[in-house]
């Protein structure tokens, strides 16, 4: 006989979690530190574009970050293993690590005939023992406190089926402007106790974790067939849908890439400038491919990009009016928002909005967003299209009782147009 439990009249779809102080995110804490970037080893270009979530014992990550510097400095990284909610977990170092939690970066190179110089590091993560997630300690010498940079990584184990719908909204007033996400998590390879509780999935738009619907109870649970099935009918699991994303190409210096007007080859520094930005909110929806909001090392005038590559003093500029909050670049060549370069300001002559980004030659996606009582707000200046491509992801947790920490048994992404160079 059919066992249907039935929860979704009393209960809500994954609502946000505020954290507390101790929760770690992704951040780089000195401004000579630039262009960093995590993502999974062995892969071509466009494996930079991809979310640090690794299958547990299927291979590694590499760290990839520019010192803008003369000489290299000493640096070391250390893991910290966290639960879902982005603090950290009650497992020591020994219980996730084979090695003495330590790593010495030892891997750099000098640029090659750049303007700007700089020490690029690499570091190959090692690889843990259990599953969940994981920040990555970047610090100088081997003082913990002087912290350069924290990165997010997961790490899972394939022990949870997890099946994804993008849909039209259910609710009416966001047909137009949402997309709705439906989750199917079947767990028969893993004996799940009471899953109500214990489970907890976390979906993603484009890899930002600004916008993530968090946590939630499944609205049926089908225990005949171990299915979770998070299906619900007022609007708690559409996301904005947003557009595609605006783009800049700075993979040439000596000439003007799409969306560059200009560029000035100086002695100690390239600048260059964007077009102006215009709104895009009352305008019908464009397809086109864009990189979902994340951004590739490239160049096409030298041989490695890595150690070729100009930095360039890119100065955005948008039309905005009058802005009711703050104007932002948002995407990942800001850490969506987070850098303090990413904020525009108004120029009084010119009445546009401005700012300078520091970037290192390759291909950058992003919007504008504004950003008022803590809340990012894109559709003002990009409008919202339920026909836009984006990228969702869906992490599947779990804590066993009497466990110290949250696993993460299950992972997928799914994106309808996997767009590359």
């Amino acid at each position: 006989m059919r066992i249907l439990t039935v929860l979704f009249w009393f209960v809500s779809f994954f609502p946000i979690v505020v954290f507390g102080q101790e929760v770690l995110g992704n951040k780089v804490f000195e401004e000579n530190i630039q262009t960093v970037q995590l993502y999974r080893s062995g892969g071509n270009m466009s494996a930079q574009m991809n979310a640090p979530v690794i299958a547990l014992g299927s291979g590694g990550l590499i760290l990839e970050f520019d010192d803008l510097a003369y000489e290299p400095d000493r640096y070391s990284a250390t893991l910290i293993h966290c639960d879902a909610d982005w603090t950290p977990s009650g497992l020591k170092a020994a219980d996730y690590l084979s090695r003495f939690n330590e790593f010495n970066i030892t891997e750099y190179d000098y640029s090659i005939n750049t303007r700007v110089p700089y020490v690029h590091f690499t570091f190959p993560v090692p690889q843990v023992t259990k599953s969940g997630n994981y920040i990555l300690k970047v610090y100088r010498g081997r003082n913990e406190d002087e912290v350069i940079i924290t990165r997010r990584f997961m790490v899972y184990q394939d022990q949870a089926k997890v099946g994804v719908q993008l849909l039209p909204p259910t609710m009416s007033e966001d047909r137009m402007s949402g997309q709705q996400i439906d989750v199917l998590v079947n767990y028969g390879a893993r004996e799940l106790k009471n899953p109500l509780e214990n489970v907890q999935v976390v979906v993603r738009q484009n890899q930002r974790w600004d916008n993530a619907k968090v946590g939630g109870k499944p609205s049926f649970i089908r225990h005949d067939k171990s299915q979770l099935e998070y299906r619900f009918f007022a609007g708690e699991n559409i996301f904005e849908a947003g557009n595609e994303f605006r783009f800049i190409d700075l993979r040439y210096v000596r000439t003007t890439g799409r969306n560059i007007v200009s560029v000035d080859m100086k002695d100690d520094v390239v600048y260059a400038s964007t077009a102006i930005n215009e709104p895009r909110s009352t305008t019908s929806y464009l397809e086109y491919l864009d990189l979902n909001g994340q951004y590739v090392v490239e160049n096409q005038e030298r041989g490695n990009p890595k150690l070729e590559s100009e930095y360039v003093l890119v100065t955005f500029r948008a039309d905005m009016g009058e802005v009711a909050g703050e104007p932002f670049i948002f995407g990942a060549l800001t850490n969506w928002g987070q850098s303090a370069q990413a904020i525009m300001t108004k120029n009084a002559s010119s009445g546009d909005y401005r700012t300078s980004l520091l970037l290192k030659q390759g291909w950058y996606d992003y919007q504008i967003a504004v950003k008022k009582e803590g809340k990012w707000n894109t559709a003002f200046m990009e409008g919202s299209h339920f026909q836009t491509e984006n990228e969702y992801d869906v992490l599947v947790y779990y804590r066993d009782f009497g466990s110290r920490y949250d696993e993460l048994i299950g992972y997928t992404a799914i994106n309808a147009n996997k767009r590359r160079f």
